[in-house]
């Protein structure tokens, strides 16, 4: 399923201004003629593999030429060339394409009855191990096959601008929600338009360390303020690009080497609209960070961070509806034994109820969930992942209350689904794992990961698993 002739263009970072600045003076001796020539090769062997390679030669031309004192007297055909010289094609899923999660997708026009077109997110691996979020479209059958269409010709990795607008409203709310607004921070906002930039958050910020007025209180909260701003953003695509070509790569300091394992979920609101969320982990290298990803027609995201007590550690997935009127997530904060959350806000979580602890040989090591619950007649299904000797990983099951889902009322005693001695080879052996699986015509389609490398798929008999985990008990 992987496709290594997937790339998307990405800056090439140089590290240094000299080196930059030497470039631009080398490009800028080369007579006009030759200028158009280059570009028309440049075209020639690189047009048909990106959606716009004009815009990203201005785009990475404008990185660079931050460098380069009296940049702006070039004309356009010598900018579009320097561009090029800062451009490098990234292949996004040569490593690996793996951890999918599958839901609807939003268009089901045109199809046979009892067919369903879906959408699945994959942890795409490209050059220097950072993962990506990608996305590809199927049909699965009334049977529960599963049909491919073809990867996109092109893959479009939207660019988040550092000094991007950030608008106060949205901002404060934030800050709200995480119980960071108070009067020091607000003394420190309202020296702010209605939409002020990074830069002049910064400013503000340097500001008020030096201002007696203000207690340490705000400076100690300063490198909060800048990492709300840089982590939550907005990413849009263009109208005609479809889910299909989207790649979201790591546009932040704080996901610099990786957004991975999204839980992607098709989320009914109150009033019937329809929204997805995907919970993703972030890594910098160092830490992890629990985000966020929202949208309703895959043309814009909003990405957020997860706040609160119980918003640690990998693996939260959401609840595909309200309970009673809250939003409810699956966790495993502690980094072993699964948890349901409840929240009023989707991006606060401060109330856990431990769900599952490791009881049998083959999760002892530790639990976790394989995405969000499932919604039956007879309960929340719940896909677990346990991890036993040799750091096997295998899929099993547990289901829920339907109206208290913090009460487990059926647990499968051993996995579904174990790696065989084909899945068990790759690149993290004896794994076998997925992010979300979908029921449709009485089917649990399960695509999973073999040994973080590969995908495959696996279909269950609803009725038949549920009469298991009822007769198994808690």
């Amino acid at each position: 399923m992987s496709d290594d002739k997937r790339v998307i263009p990405r800056y090439l970072d140089l590290g240094s201004r000299a080196r930059i600045r030497d470039i631009f003076r080398r490009v800028k001796r080369i007579k006009p003629q030759r200028v158009r020539e280059l570009l028309r090769d440049l075209r020639k062997n690189y047009a048909g593999r990106h959606r716009d390679l004009d815009e990203a030669f201005l785009r990475h031309y404008a990185i660079a030429a931050r460098n380069v004192r009296g940049a702006g007297d070039l004309d356009d055909q010598q900018k579009l060339l320097l561009g090029a010289y800062f451009t490098m094609e990234y292949s996004i899923e040569a490593a690996a394409l793996f951890n999918p999660s599958i839901v609807p997708h939003p268009d089901q026009s045109g199809l046979e009855p009892g067919s369903v077109r879906v959408l699945m997110s994959l942890r795409a691996t490209g050059e220097g191990h950072i993962s990506s979020i990608v996305f590809r479209r199927a049909i699965l059958s009334r049977s529960g096959i599963i049909t491919f269409a073809p990867p996109p010709r092109y893959a479009y990795a939207a660019r988040l601008e550092r000094d991007r607008d950030i608008h106060k409203s949205v901002f404060e709310r934030r800050l709200r929600d995480r119980h960071l607004y108070g009067e020091d921070v607000a003394v420190v906002l309202n020296q702010l338009g209605d939409s002020f930039t990074l830069s002049q958050l910064e400013a503000a910020l340097n500001r008020a360390a030096v201002s007696p007025e203000l207690t340490a209180g705000v400076r100690r909260l300063s490198s909060q303020l800048i990492w709300m701003a840089l982590a939550n953003y907005e990413l849009d695509y263009p109208q005609d690009c479809h889910p299909e070509e989207i790649v979201l790569f790591p546009a932040t300091r704080y996901e610099s080497r990786g957004m991975e394992d999204t839980r992607l979920v098709r989320f009914v609101e109150e009033d019937g609209a329809i929204r997805y969320y995907g919970t993703y982990t972030a890594y910098d290298g160092q830490r992890i960070y629990p985000m966020l990803l929202e949208t309703a027609d895959f043309h814009t995201f909003h990405i957020a961070t997860l706040w609160g007590r119980y918003s640690r550690n990998k693996g939260m997935a959401l609840f595909p509806r309200k309970v009673d009127g809250s939003y409810m997530m699956l966790s495993r904060h502690d980094g072993e034994n699964n948890y349901v959350l409840i929240s009023h806000n989707p991006y606060v979580w401060n109330a856990a109820t431990k769900l599952q602890s490791p009881r049998e040989p083959w999760e002892l090591v530790q639990l976790g969930n394989c995405g969000s619950p499932l919604e039956t007649e007879a309960g929340w299904l719940v896909i677990t992942h346990g991890v036993g000797p040799m750091r096997r990983y295998c899929l099993g099951a547990i289901l829920l209350d339907l109206h208290d889902p913090a009460r487990v009322i059926g647990r499968l005693r051993r996995p579904f689904l174990v790696p065989t001695a084909r899945e068990r080879a790759g690149y993290v052996p004896n794994v076998v794992y997925t992010c979300g699986c979908m029921i449709h015509e009485g089917h649990l389609t399960v695509p999973y990961a073999m040994a973080d490398s590969r995908v495959s798929f696996v279909s269950l008999v609803v009725p038949t698993l549920l009469q298991r985990l009822l007769d198994a008990g808690p």
